[in-house]
């Protein structure tokens, strides 16, 4: 039998309930003088598809008494500890943000602000293009590309991963602003902006790079090969810009425009250029089709490709049409048909972008897409929120996933549904923005542990948080643990590194399929766009706290 608690913890109000996987009365325990503070009778659940579970419920709901506890089952079965507390997602919220400052490509961590984690600069060299690099042209024309966060365990940088990343933060900081107000220690802290906006800063100035002076924007910087498990400084392979995607370019449209919103109090000739580089990308738009991507042959750094843009146009033209002053039909027009298309519309993915059109029109203080768009949207977001209602309630960990949802990255797709869910929450009133709310909260507690190997999905948070990312830098560093505040790939139903292959059995339910080894690449890397969304949802819950 297993007790499985979220081991960072619970706020003082709201719903409060761990997993048995066996019938058990149980206490709740204080840990620091080993007293018994609560006891009950856990609650049949039935059985649960994707852990393989037969499950119970210990509900503890009523316990509103600050402190650090475990739960001791009648066989003497114990749960990891946990807190009851206000503000229990503080640190974590602070730590899922600073991992961006640890993937911050072409300068020098220092020890003032990265503590033991240091490095030297690295990938200052200038990049080249992909077709002079392939055809070994003399004397290249050489650009400086430094800047912007290696996107994963390698060290390239792809303009959709980015946009995304970025994307996530800064509707984070525009939504739930009180949970960003601390310093997180990088080297633009007290210059007046909110620390969240320094570091999204780092990351768009990357990007202001990419965009090729017709308005297009390259897919990515990477080297035509992963690097072996080493330091960024030690990785001298050339760097290339490979060519333009239409992806690349509708992401990069609507995060300048958002940037541009979002930046004008702080830094206007900044805002100024974001929002002229985003109109430019979007003229680009006008101008062109679908341009997909690949890898050349040989090349094997991350593809990042989609077979459709649609929804990224769609997120561009709802940006630019909400913080554009100028009035540009075209906005309104492309926003129109592609919301009234058979496309998706809440998704918060880098292949599918398409929830960022909610957060961005049914936001909007000013209306500015008009009330036939943003009920079409209410419609959308609140007949997804639903359907994602009906599946957690029908789940023994209590989450919106089915097994099929165990994919590579799934924890991108845990936190992403819990996004969606306090969007619901934030349109809602009384009772069922509290049963949306609370659903967003189950996510955040099956990422920290209340799930079916007890193991926190967050490095540095919970009692069994995973030690052993698929991640250069942390492997190469030599030292023993991780930087605190990275969120894990998660289970993947269908493995598919050596590593995994060796240790998941075939069979595995799909909730268990996962390794905390460095060698697993399909379960247990780290990226940014999937602490971006695991920032969003800690800031929301450390703002209700």
């Amino acid at each position: 039998m297993g007790i499985y608690v979220n081991q960072v913890g619970y706020p003082i109000k709201g719903a409060k309930i761990a997993v048995a996987t066996a019938p058990c009365n149980f206490q709740i325990i204080r840990s620091i003088d080993q007293i018994s503070v609560y006891d009950g009778i856990a609650a049949e659940t039935g059985f649960d598809a994707s852990s393989g579970d037969s499950t119970w419920h210990i509900d503890f709901s009523d316990l509103e008494i600050p402190g650090s506890y475990y739960i001791l089952g009648a066989n003497q079965e114990q749960s990891p500890v946990f807190t009851i507390g206000s503000h229990v997602y503080s640190s974590l919220k602070e730590d899922l943000l600073k991992a961006f400052y640890f993937q911050r490509c072409g300068c020098a961590l220092t020890k003032e602000h990265a503590g033991i984690y240091t490095h030297a600069a690295c990938h200052t060299s200038p990049a080249i293009f992909l077709e002079d690099y392939v055809n070994h042209t003399p004397n290249p024309a050489a650009f400086d590309m430094t800047g912007g966060w290696h996107d994963a365990g390698d060290f390239g940088r792809y303009s959709t991963a980015g946009a995304v990343a970025v994307a996530h933060l800064l509707y984070a900081y525009e939504l739930f602003p009180e949970s960003f107000q601390g310093s997180l220690n990088i080297p633009e802290s007290g210059n007046g902006i909110p620390d969240v906006l320094n570091e999204c800063l780092y990351e768009l100035n990357w990007l202001l790079k990419m965009q090729a002076p017709d308005g297009g924007v390259y897919h990515k910087l990477t080297a035509f090969s992963h690097a072996d498990f080493i330091m960024p400084e030690d990785d001298h392979d050339p760097f290339i810009i490979y060519p333009v995607s239409s992806m690349a370019v509708g992401d990069f449209a609507a995060v300048m425009a958002l940037a541009s919103r979002i930046y004008k109090p702080f830094l206007p000739d900044f805002a100024d250029k974001a929002l002229s580089s985003a109109r430019k990308a979007f003229d680009w738009l006008l101008t062109h089709p679908y341009v997909g991507f690949r890898n050349p042959e040989g090349s094997n750094t991350g593809e990042y490709d989609d077979e459709c843009d649609l929804d990224e146009r769609m997120w561009a033209a709802a940006e630019l049409l909400r913080s554009d002053e100028e009035i540009n039909p075209a906005y309104s027009e492309m926003l129109e048909k592609l919301v009234f298309s058979d496309i998706n519309k809440t998704d918060f993915g880098w292949t599918d972008v398409s929830g960022f059109t909610l957060l961005s029109s049914l936001f909007d203080p000013a209306h500015r897409a008009g009330e036939k768009i943003e009920r079409e949207l209410h419609t959308a977001l609140f007949t997804e929120a639903d359907r994602l209602l009906n599946i957690l309630n029908k789940s023994g960990y209590l989450l919106a996933m089915k097994p099929e949802d165990f994919c590579w990255g799934s924890n991108m797709v845990v936190c992403n549904r819990s996004m969606l869910l306090i969007a619901a929450s934030l349109l809602s009133d009384g009772e069922k923005a509290n049963t949306y709310r609370q659903a967003a909260m189950e996510h955040l507690h099956y990422l920290l542990g209340r799930n079916a190997l007890s193991v926190s999905y967050v490095t540095g948070y919970g009692e069994n948080a995973f030690k052993n990312p698929h991640n250069r830098s942390t492997f190469a560093d030599g030292i023993e643990l991780p930087m605190p505040g990275w969120v894990s790939g998660g289970p993947n139903k269908a493995p598919c590194d050596p590593k995994a292959d060796e240790l998941i059995p075939a069979g595995t339910p799909p909730m268990k399929c996962y390794v905390d080894a460095v060698e697993s690449y399909s379960t247990n890397e780290i990226t940014i766009y999937w602490n971006s969304p695991a920032v969003f949802m800690a800031a929301c819950f450390d703002s209700l706290a």
